[in-house]
């Protein structure tokens, strides 16, 4: 049976047709809808399914499920490996008894992430085995494969696709689906226990393990050649579909390998290649991967083949690849001149500078900590979610942004290091949750003199209304059971009781918490809107200085405002002349 599907939702078909037992995630683009995806398969197969607080608890998790024998599959972001690090690094030291898949989708470009970093590197870093898939149809394919390699091997495997990869849609040929397997369950033995002499130990499994996951994907169906003479490329990821684009726009027909197991390289297959060519160009997307290891092989093999790719800048390291890029590099490549594509491209989309949503209580919030700091000397430290759009004008209302909870961190440095200066830390409910705790825990022992302001909208609204914790926990009472004597709440509609809750917070000599409280409009509708009244509007453009927001607009001498909004009443707030008020729609 064919369905069209998503990247991500090949993704999950393939891991439900394995038979999993168990599925976690954190959301972050572009990897959110793998979950969201599995979500929805498990109350008809049986498995369970959770979006944990961070993708450290979602990978430990799952990685408990697989000590027992059952399968599991965590989905995060490449930012989220980060966070998962600590665990990953240490199991891959373990090993699991269940098939236990690691999807960590990259974003060149990158698109939404603070970073563009490449997770073949981080496989490579940890020993383990990564599959980059080429096509939504591919990544179906390799999901159920990785979880048989995984329990072949008995290391957890990640696949990486990308942002194309993830987004992209397929026809694909689906299997059935299967409910969860009975589990084996888990085994008391000390090998489970990472203690030093156990590491010493396992370092060496691990390192054969690799050797034995290399001699497996020489023989992996999805690392294919074909020969077309004595010149060829390398490619794999979605850049193996750029490539044959390419060559098809060119008219040429060159030898290709596509390699959809990038680490461990299949060596046997690679030297099989090169040795039938004098030259190869090697196209890859990110770090040179593939690049480093083919150039480090044919050394040792005394192949003489001439190669390139991004070490002799035929393409670049950075920024997401697209046909124009690998075309131009091709025919520079093979002494060509590149001519334009034939299908023309499209225009140039217009410009809008990023900004917070029609009626985002976030902007209310920012708008009251500046009328509160006025006069003060106070920094604004920001954090990763909706919010990070505080930064830009008009609202400028951040100075710092760095990580997921790392606001709360980088305030108590600045604290220290300038105490004459308060500082604010801006936080987000479900930031708060995946990476605040500790930060706030610290702050509550040294009595940090800072303050932190928590923006709950009720969702993880970044990455696509996500719920978290702070649904079911009293993120209030937290900060009272650890120490925060000063914890206020105000609802960022209401202007004046926001500012009042942060100036006194502000004026706080120890530590202070302002829980600042409403929800996202794009999940509640509302029944107000404002207007405005042009007789009375004087065109002073204070609404639309002050707070940016989208459904305001000039309209010949006065302010307009469209139909976007959603009634937060923060322009009829701080409008001096009364031209703007709240009405029901």
């Amino acid at each position: 049976m064919k369905m069209l599907l998503m990247g991500n939702e090949a993704i999950a078909r393939g891991a439900v047709e394995a038979g999993i037992h168990v599925a976690t995630s954190y959301p972050g683009t572009p990897a959110s809808e793998v979950f969201a995806t599995l979500a929805r398969y498990a109350p008809e197969l049986g498995f369970y399914a959770e979006w944990s607080v961070n993708e450290k608890v979602a990978v430990e998790l799952a990685a408990g499920a697989a000590y027992a024998g059952g399968r599991a599959i965590v989905s995060m972001k490449q930012m989220g490996l980060n966070v998962a690090s600590d665990a990953v690094m240490s199991l891959a030291y373990i090993g699991v008894k269940g098939g236990l898949v690691l999807v960590v989708a990259d974003d060149p470009g990158p698109h939404s992430s603070q970073t563009e970093q490449d997770t073949r590197l981080f496989a490579r870093f940890a020993g383990l085995p990564v599959l980059d898939p080429s096509s939504p149809a591919e990544a179906y394919t390799m999901t159920k494969y990785a979880f048989d390699l995984s329990e072949e091997l008995g290391l957890p495997v990640i696949l990486r696709p990308t942002t194309r990869c993830c987004h992209a849609c397929q026809d694909v040929e689906v299997g059935s689906l299967l409910p969860p397997r009975p589990v084996p369950g888990f085994t008391r033995s000390p090998d489970w226990v990472i203690l030093p002499s156990l590491s010493a130990r396992k370092h060496r499994w691990l390192v054969e393990q690799e050797e034995r996951a290399r001699l497996l994907f020489n023989e992996s169906p999805f690392n294919t050649a074909t020969l077309e003479g004595r010149t060829g490329v390398i490619t794999g990821g979605v850049s193996y579909g750029y490539v044959v684009e390419t060559m098809d726009q060119l008219g040429v027909r060159l030898s290709l390998l596509k390699i959809g197991t990038p680490y461990p390289l299949p060596q046997e297959k690679v030297v099989e290649f090169l040795a039938h060519l004098d030259q190869v160009l090697i196209v890859e997307e990110q770090e040179p991967v593939i690049e480093e290891q083919v150039i480090r092989l044919a050394w040792r093999q005394l192949i003489p083949c001439h190669i390139s790719g991004k070490h002799d800048n035929f393409l670049p390291r950075t920024g997401e690849f697209n046909v124009d890029i690998v075309r131009s590099a091709l025919a520079r490549f093979l002494g060509m001149k590149s001519t334009p594509a034939s299908v023309p491209a499209p225009p140039e989309l217009p410009q809008r500078a990023p900004t917070l949503c029609a009626g985002c209580p976030h902007r209310g919030s920012f708008y009251a900590f500046k009328r509160a700091a006025r006069g003060r000397d106070v920094i604004f430290a920001g954090d990763i979610g909706c919010y990070t759009l505080g930064a830009a004008p008009p609202l400028k209302a951040l100075d710092t942004c760095l990580c997921m909870g790392a606001s709360l961190g980088l305030a108590q440095g600045l604290a220290r290091t300038e105490p004459q200066r308060r500082v604010v830390a801006f936080i987000g409910d479900s930031t708060f949750f995946h990476a605040g705790l500790p930060a706030l825990a610290n702050i509550a022992y040294h009595r940090a003199p800072v303050t932190i302001a928590v923006l709950d909208n009720g969702t993880t609204a970044m990455t696509g209304h996500q719920p978290h914790p702070g649904l079911a926990l009293d993120l209030a009472a937290v900060a009272r059971a650890w120490g925060i004597t000063c914890v206020l709440e105000a609802d960022p509609y209401n202007l004046e009781a926001t500012v009042r809750a942060a100036s006194r917070a502000l004026a706080e000599p120890g530590p202070s918490l302002v829980l600042l409280r409403r929800s996202c409009p794009q999940l509640t509708a509302s029944d107000r809107c404002c207007t405005v009244d042009p007789s009375l509007c004087t065109g002073c453009g204070l609404c639309l200085e002050e707070l940016g927001c989208p459904a305001m607009s000039w309209e010949k001498d006065h302010v307009t405002i469209g139909p976007n909004c959603n009634g937060c009443g923060l322009c009829a707030q701080i409008c001096p002349a009364g031209a703007l008020r709240e009405v029901r729609k």
